[in-house]
């Protein structure tokens, strides 16, 4: 989505550019006037919050990247086998740097396409130039977009066996239901006879759980606290950043970590001529990490219609991947 300093540089919007700022104000102005409030954890992703990511993926208490790709590295020659050696096209969904791909990519020689879906278009691009320059008869197809609406994009896979890639835990951002119908979404997408490698966190002590949400570089903050300012480029917001801090919450219940964002004084904001009134300790729930046993998320993709055929996981049993089958 442009922002208004490109747009104001000359930059003509198109029909899809005002349709997302439309429902990117829609979403702010429909959370900030619920109880409790709420903002999607999707709009994290601008330029300046995807490249916080990527930094807080290097974090040293933010394990699951690391983890991750370590299982990734000891599996794919698995999971490579079990695939036959046939020419796939391979979609990821919620691409972002790609990074974690490029193994996948070497592992799976069989791979032809690779479809990547993200909502920030920069990283797209540099992960795209990057692919193209490593694997050079790769045919790179970046898709900008929303990948849970992943159902309307054309593979043109004919002849071709369908991989999904799901890394990250990404699918602990969604609520229960909300994940099993991403998850069925993902199988429409790859039908027939398709393949999801998905990661998936687990559930484990707080003292290892908690810092990786709240580091002590500042950095996840810094990532929370970019979606107010993003609301203040876009919609001419006047959120006062040094007036709301980062804070962590896990609830056992329902086993998450939640992020909010609480106000530290009395305030009020505006967004789009639309005034929001905040107390001392009122927070604004900007995301969910739900955690699952092994057996719980195998159970989440048969919901979901998937058959799980492989997992596998660290010696810490921190992280695990898993190979779903439709």
């Amino acid at each position: 989505m442009p922002s208004r300093s490109r747009l104001a540089a000359g930059t003509a919007p198109s029909p899809s550019d005002l349709d997302a700022e439309a429902g990117f104000a829609r979403d702010v102005a429909e959370g900030l006037a619920s109880h409790p409030r709420t903002l999607p954890c999707r709009y994290f992703y601008d330029a300046r919050g995807s490249e916080l990511f990527e930094e807080i993926t290097r974090l040293p208490e933010y394990y699951p990247t690391v983890v991750e790709t370590g299982i990734l590295r000891a599996c794919l020659p698995e999971f490579a086998r079990s695939l036959g050696g046939g020419p796939a096209v391979l979609v990821e969904f919620g691409s972002g740097s790609s990074l974690k791909t490029e193994l996948l990519l070497a592992a799976v020689p069989g791979i032809v396409r690779y479809i990547p879906i993200d909502v920030s278009a920069s990283a797209l691009a540099a992960a795209a130039a990057r692919l193209a320059h490593r694997f050079p008869a790769l045919d790179v197809r970046p898709v900008v977009g929303d990948f849970t609406q992943a159902t309307a994009i054309s593979l043109h896979a004919e002849g071709l066996a369908r991989i999904g890639f799901f890394p990250g835990s990404t699918i602990g951002n969604f609520a229960p239901d909300e994940a099993i119908g991403l998850l069925s979404a993902f199988r429409t997408t790859l039908s027939p006879k398709g393949r999801l490698l998905i990661g998936a966190d687990l559930k484990k002590d707080l003292s290892v759980l908690v810092p990786a949400y709240d580091d002590a570089a500042g950095v996840t903050a810094a990532f929370n606290l970019n979606l107010l300012a993003r609301i203040n480029r876009e919609l001419g917001g006047n959120f006062d950043l040094t007036r709301f801090r980062h804070l962590i919450r896990y609830d056992e219940k329902k086993g998450r970590v939640e992020m909010h964002l609480e106000s530290t004084c009395d305030q009020v904001v505006t967004v789009r001529g639309q005034s929001y009134r905040f107390r001392t300790g009122d927070t604004i729930h900007t995301e969910n990490s739900h955690k699952f046993s092994i057996d719980e998320f195998r159970a989440l993709g048969r919901k979901a219609g998937w058959q799980p055929r492989h997992v596998w996981t660290d010696e810490r049993a921190l992280f695990s991947v898993h190979d779903f089958v439709d």
